[in-house]
């Protein structure tokens, strides 16, 4: 039944942000944002709502591929399987110029930088270009969070192509340790040139860790710590904790050093909580803490931290002088094997 008295019979063109469903979504890969995997579209449900046909789910079983293959008396006794909302899935439109993915989605927004780094890994090339690029898009720090989960493979594969300013830009939204990483990764000609781009307090802290071995404890620490004066009130070492920009995993204590720089040891930052606001940090330290030196192997790191039930542990030169600390998430990604989210299934099945 025509609308109007016109039909237009010129040849179908794409419009701005438009999905096709069988050459975009129809037997390609899907993002699922509810559990944070790739699936395949078998089959796609739509539902007449509101006077209109609308995309409902897709059946992203066997059973989806397997029923449109068969002639259609035979499809129709296989039962459908379970479908996945349409509003939980975003197909991948990378080739698409009017098509953007959309990473502000809700859901796919609050995805963690580890599980969209497994997205990555999971994806081909192309698809994973396409969900760093809308990640960067989006947001840039969430990219550079991105780079820092994915595995030594993809970081050399989807920086390859980048120039050494994008790479610095990238490489100037992480932590040192994690910046330093990605910096030792790169060809040596480009080491250099990436180096020199980036800001004059970051570059220092990254040179400085390239010189360690990454096997050894200066290679596995991080240069921010919040280091005070033993005389220094809880109240006013809560206070700098507020105001410190590291990362809140590298604050899980606060370290205490003498006047002239030699570690006394550490507080937890619960013990801080806990204290009066006048009492001082010497009469809180714990220096029964261990403390290692830059040449410390990766086994002695994890046997202190295990021994000693630490989360975080400090670095110290031969003057005592603290010069790092190592975090329990740098020892167990350390220890895991390569891999180690595909082979214990994290990302489930296409």
């Amino acid at each position: 039944m025509l609308r109007k008295a016109k039909l237009d019979l010129r040849r179908f063109e794409r419009r701005p942000d438009e999905v096709l469903l069988r050459r975009d979504v129809l037997d390609r890969q899907l993002i699922n944002v509810e559990g944070a995997r790739l699936v395949r579209a078998n089959e796609i449900e739509l539902a007449h709502l509101g006077g209109s046909w609308r995309v409902v789910g897709v059946d992203t079983g066997p059973r989806g591929g397997l029923r449109r293959l068969l002639p259609k008396r035979l499809g129709s006794r296989i039962a459908t399987g379970e479908f996945l909302d349409w509003a939980g899935v975003e197909p991948f439109v990378g080739h698409v110029p009017t098509v953007r993915l959309r990473v502000p989605h809700p859901k796919l927004a609050k995805l963690h930088p580890a599980q969209i780094a497994d997205l990555v890994e999971a994806a081909s090339r192309r698809e994973g270009e396409e969900i760093i690029q809308a990640v960067g898009d989006d947001d840039r720090e969430l990219e550079a969070d991105v780079f820092e989960e994915l595995d030594d493979h993809h970081q050399r594969e989807f920086l390859e192509d980048r120039t050494d300013a994008e790479i610095a830009e990238i490489v100037s939204r992480m932590a040192p340790d994690d910046a330093a990483d990605i910096v030792g990764e790169l060809d040596e000609e480009r080491r250099e040139p990436v180096l020199a781009l980036l800001p004059v307090s970051h570059r220092v802290k990254v040179r400085a860790l390239l010189g360690y071995d990454p096997a050894e404890a200066g290679g596995l620490m991080s240069p921010d710590f919040l280091l005070l004066g033993p005389t220094t009130p809880a109240a006013d070492a809560l206070q700098a904790a507020r105001r410190s920009t590291i990362a809140p995993e590298l604050l899980t204590v606060v370290f205490v050093a003498s006047p002239d720089g030699a570690l006394q040891g550490a507080v937890p930052v619960t013990a801080l909580l806990r204290a009066e606001p006048a009492q001082r940090l010497e009469a809180l330290v714990k220096h029964e803490i261990p403390c290692l030196s830059p040449d410390a192997s990766f086994e002695e790191v994890a046997r202190l931290m295990a021994d000693y039930n630490l989360t975080a542990i400090p670095v110290a030169d031969e003057h005592e002088r603290m010069v790092g600390v190592v975090t329990v998430d740098d020892v167990l990604e350390a220890m895991l094997p390569r891999g180690w989210r595909r082979r214990f299934g994290l990302l489930g099945e296409d």
